[in-house]
């Protein structure tokens, strides 16, 4: 699982394990080292290093030790320091007291690069030894000794560099890639009740209330977050429902003043001013059933039957006829054929087509023809000969209360309205260019073979 725009949790818990195994692996190892488990700081091969760099040959041609630093320290060290050195002609140098057992060693292990000298378990305690041929400014010698010293720092690099090639380095590598291949796994697994909560999300939609989140399978971890959630959306269908009882009550209320307000109207002297204020509150009321149109769309059962697009249209078109020609428009209804049927809610159809021819004569200039044509392909087009809709607003104008200038009056409810109903029936609105330069919107229904 995915989430755009923020950090990758498994990059996270890939990268912070490694980290932490890459830590805990060093700790363990610098502990060893400590402990001399992994790594003997003080051993006999550090003595025989340091008498190798020290051994040069004499005038006389005999073995001689230079007083090297490293010789020297050894020295202050260690006060039991003993060795033998030797070479194959016989000459020979030694220093402290060397024990008894290994005195004699000498031309008997000519043949043996290197061995460690030592006695049964069980024996008495007894020194031990060991013996090695090295090269060294002298030639090859063989060196034999029992005192461990303190490696040098070159010994202790060279000792962890190796420790670390040879043991750590596979391990982590191996841990590794145990991380890049579980954390996966178990991020999907843990994760898989999140996953599905985001699928429950996505389908959220304003007309589909009372959706909530499933906790089953959520982590322990994030279900607060799941469950504050689902508090957020109850508090959200709560206000809604509230909104929605305000608005239909508000309209409700609406109508007896506005009837009133008709009456007296009606009752003026005919004239000019009369008539504005006629279509003012034509306006009004057109809103308010926009606003009862609404509430009774969220209350419908969706209980679909086929009908007639062409009936539909000319009930529509005979309907506002005088309202466009008042207005100063011509009326055109072009179907296409004797009926052009699919399934949905009438009324409702009906009421959306309303809506967009009285949007015609609201916003079409106040001139030319407005016509609506039906199409075999489930198509209503409502056009008329005005300015258009820009491009770049044919998606705002089915906002609620969009305008398309800051003059105009804007589509009120209306246009919102359709997109809703058309929604219901599977279609959609769309705003398009007319043939004539104006403004062309378009119901789209569903095929008729395919409509359900």
């Amino acid at each position: 699982m995915t989430m755009n725009g923020g950090h990758s949790l498994k990059r996270r818990l890939i990268g912070r394990l490694m980290a932490f195994q890459a830590a805990a692996i060093m700790l363990i190892v610098a502990g060893l080292f400590a402990t001399g488990a992994l790594f003997d700081f003080s051993s006999v091969e550090s003595t025989i290093e340091t008498l190798r760099g020290a051994v040069v040959r004499g005038p006389t041609g005999k073995l001689v030790l230079r007083p090297t630093r490293e010789l020297t320290r050894m020295r202050a060290a260690n006060p039991n320091l003993w060795f033998v050195i030797r070479d194959r002609t016989g000459h020979r140098v030694s220093e402290g007291a060397v024990p008894a057992d290994f005195s004699q060693l000498g031309d008997s292990l000519d043949h043996i690069g290197q061995a460690r000298l030592g006695w049964n378990i069980g024996d008495p305690p007894r020194p031990t030894a060991r013996i090695r041929w090295v090269s060294s400014a002298a030639g090859e010698v063989q060196v034999v000794t029992g005192t461990e010293t303190r490696a040098s720092l070159y010994l202790v690099t060279l000792g962890m560099s190796l420790v670390f090639l040879k043991e750590v380095l596979p391990v982590l590598a191996v841990m590794a890639v145990a991380a890049l291949l579980a954390t996966p796994l178990v991020v999907r697994g843990a994760l898989a009740g999140l996953g599905r909560a985001a699928e429950q999300a996505g389908r959220i939609e304003i007309d589909r209330r009372g959706v909530r989140l499933p906790l089953d399978d959520v982590p322990a971890e994030i279900a607060p977050l799941v469950t504050a959630v689902n508090a957020a959306l109850g508090r959200l269908d709560r206000g809604y429902e509230q909104h929605k009882r305000f608005l239909a009550a508000a309209a409700h209320e609406l109508r007896t003043p506005v009837a009133i307000l008709n009456t007296r109207l009606a009752s003026l002297p005919a004239g000019e001013e009369k008539v504005r204020l006629l279509q003012d509150v034509a306006r009004l009321a057109t809103m308010m059933e926009q606003l009862l149109d609404l509430e009774r769309l969220d209350q419908q059962t969706d209980t679909f039957t086929p009908m007639d697009l062409n009936a539909i249209a000319k009930r529509v078109v005979v309907d506002l006829a005088p309202l466009a020609f008042a207005a100063g428009y011509q009326m055109e209804f072009k179907p296409e054929g004797d009926a052009v049927t699919v399934i949905g809610d009438s009324l409702s159809v009906e009421r959306a087509l309303t809506n967009l021819v009285q949007n015609a004569i609201e916003h079409g200039g106040r001139a030319g023809t407005i016509a609506v044509r039906v199409g075999h392909s489930a198509i209503i087009d409502i056009q008329d000969e005005g300015c258009g809709i820009p491009r770049e607003q044919r998606e705002r104008v089915f906002e609620p209360f969009q305008r398309l200038h800051a003059q105009s009056r804007g589509s009120g409810l209306g246009l919102n309205l359709v997109r809703e109903i058309m929604h219901r029936h599977g279609g959609e609105v769309l705003a398009l260019d007319s043939a004539s330069g104006g403004a062309c919107l378009r119901m789209v229904f569903p095929q008729p073979d395919l409509a359900l």
